[in-house]
């Protein structure tokens, strides 16, 4: 054992040597001849670690080519999402503009800035206020119907309580004027679960499911014809005196960007500037009345 550890440090110095030796006279070596000789070691002793380095190189590259296509890719998705999100915010804008300019309404535009308070999810800070002619107990629309009204304005904001606060009422009847009664919110914990209940339907009185129930213009806060709900079932009858119905509400407070708050009306209904949305039909009967 011991000779033949001595055989292989001799193999091995006499190697190192020779490698050493060859160095020495590359060194020394006119440039075409060493790069004849350098050519020819890559082609045969250096072969396989060209091919690795090779490989190398291109893992690398094809890794970078590989992020940045993975990088175009995620900001094409984001791009994609703003555009979907600019396309129903511009969808809901022209709506309210062609809203805006029925003769039916005196309005001021308003944009919905956040929520007044942390914990109050039922009500709204509107970027307009008694600058702009807003006051206390006006309606808030938005392009599908009611929002809500202000409860309070300042010089340039205001807050509106949606149609989830516990304290909303509103006077409402069915869009052919056949049946009344008083809007309100269920209240759940959620503002976001919160429906509307119609209440004090007559008992004698029925709603088919389907029916549009708009704003009466009894006293005196909402325009008549506001879209409020549509009639999704009865959920409550107390026997000889009243029939309380479900409602799907028309619009959204949590989807809403831009709302519109009346001022005024010029018409006894708004009602005809809904309809291509709702539906409904003019309550010629309640006209009558």
């Amino acid at each position: 054992m011991p000779a033949l550890d001595r055989d292989r440090s001799r193999r091995d110095t006499a190697s190192f040597l020779v490698c050493l030796a060859l160095s020495v006279a590359g060194l020394f070596l006119p440039p075409r001849t060493a790069d004849g000789v350098a050519a020819a070691v890559r082609r045969t002793v250096l072969a396989p670690l060209v091919w690795l380095q090779q490989r190398a190189v291109e893992g690398r590259t094809s890794r970078t080519r590989f992020d940045a296509a993975e990088a175009q890719r995620d900001s094409a998705m984001l791009r994609l999402q703003a555009l979907d999100q600019l396309a129903g915010e511009n969808a809901a804008l022209r709506l309210l503009q062609e809203l805006g300019r029925r003769p039916e309404f005196r309005f001021v535009p308003a944009e919905i800035l956040h929520q007044p308070h942390p914990t109050d999810g039922r009500s709204l800070l509107l970027s307009a206020g008694a600058r702009q002619g807003v006051a206390p107990f006006q309606p808030v629309l938005a392009p599908e119907g009611l929002i809500g009204v202000v409860r309070t304005a300042d010089e340039g904001q205001a807050v509106a309580m949606t149609w989830a606060h516990p304290e909303f009422r509103a006077s409402a009847m069915t869009a052919d004027g056949a049946v009344s009664g008083i809007v309100a919110s269920t209240a759940p914990e959620s503002p976001s679960l919160a429906l509307l209940e119609l209440r004090g339907v007559p008992f004698r009185d029925s709603v088919a499911i389907g029916t549009v129930v708009v704003t009466s213009g009894l006293g005196g806060v909402y325009p008549r014809g506001i879209p409020v709900g549509t009639v999704l079932a009865q959920v409550r009858v107390q026997e000889g005196w009243e029939r309380v119905y479900l409602l799907r509400p028309a619009a959204n407070p949590s989807s809403a960007v831009h709302v519109m708050v009346v001022t005024g009306t010029r018409a006894s209904s708004v009602l005809p500037a809904f309809l291509p949305d709702t539906g409904a039909t003019p309550p010629d009967s309640a006209e009558a009345r």
